[in-house]
């Protein structure tokens, strides 16, 4: 990778604003070459530009990333195929409630103190919750691209329509 491609790598990953001498030393480039490529994300609106005092940091654009995972939902499945994964997720979700005797991944969370627990248990839970998490996060951004689902395909139709006039 390229030092602007680690620097782009390092970027996307950012789960809290970071400055830029943090960022160069994640990606192993050149204080010049991070700043000017934070600036080039920031122009493009990738990144955001944070003042926190004196020190400026970088995050992601998280509105922008979450129209774009949603955007990518509703491209790369059908309707059916996002029912389909959303009742796929409240099945595994449902069946850990059952498993573990709680209704959230809280409660089961809260499990892990149990003295009773080996620790295959401790792995075992420790993986559901991490998976519970993470299906609730699907769910709600699968749920926003069935909301979106008929507003989207009405724009690309409009596109579409405007694109066929222009090459006549």
């Amino acid at each position: 990778m390229s030092a602007r491609d680690r620097i782009r790598a390092v970027a996307e990953t950012l789960r809290e604003p970071r400055s830029v001498n943090w960022i160069s030393e994640q990606a192993d480039a050149a204080w010049s070459t991070t700043n000017d490529e934070l600036q080039d994300l920031v122009d493009q609106g990738q990144l955001r530009r944070v003042e926190a005092g004196e020190t400026t940091r970088y995050q992601p654009d998280y509105t922008r990333l979450l129209f774009e995972e949603i955007r990518t939902l509703i491209e790369e499945n059908t309707r059916e195929e996002l029912r389909n994964e959303l009742a796929a997720i409240t099945e595994e979700n449902e069946a850990w409630q059952a498993t573990y005797d709680v209704e959230t991944w809280e409660e089961l969370e809260q499990s892990l103190a149990d003295g009773d627990l080996v620790s295959d248990e401790l792995h075992e839970r420790r993986d559901v919750i991490t998976r519970w998490e993470g299906n609730l996060e699907d769910r709600r951004l699968i749920k926003h691209a069935l909301a979106l689902y008929s507003d989207v395909e009405v724009a690309r139709e409009q596109m579409m329509d405007v694109a066929d006039r222009v090459i006549r």
